[in-house]
């Protein structure tokens, strides 16, 4: 089972910026394929962003495209997201997810395709 613990969330106006951690343990962090999900208030859990064990490989939800870039460093254990020109609509709790049986080049979307969650840290866009 792997450990996740997200970092970095907190209250920022419409047009800034956040930049979120999640530490990883437990397993080999480089055999591991990483997503970020979120659910606001009222509503189901949503993909944001993933990334292969490849770290050139990487795939984003519509909404978040051009504004927010998943990263990951093996050697920290970490992945990021960092989010950009955010806007209240992107208020959200954001978690951090692994998948351990994740081939070299895919990501994943789904959220039952992730073996492990982390316990969310709340991101507030207020306008």
């Amino acid at each position: 089972q792997v450990q996740l613990v997200e970092s970095g969330g907190g209250l920022v106006q419409a047009g800034g910026s956040l930049r979120l951690s999640c530490a990883a343990s437990g397993r080999t962090f480089s055999d591991l394929g990483m997503g970020w999900f979120r659910q606001a208030p009222g509503k189901e859990r949503e993909f944001v962003a993933a990334i292969a064990r490849n770290p050139s490989i990487t795939y984003y939800a519509d909404s978040v495209k051009g504004r927010f870039t998943i990263s990951r460093d093996n050697a920290k254990n970490t992945v990021y997201l960092q989010m950009g020109t955010l806007n209240p609509e992107d208020t959200a709790v954001y978690y951090c997810a692994a998948r351990a049986r994740a081939s070299w080049g895919s990501v994943a979307l789904l959220h039952y395709q992730y073996d492990s969650w982390g316990q969310g840290t709340q991101v507030t866009v207020s306008s």
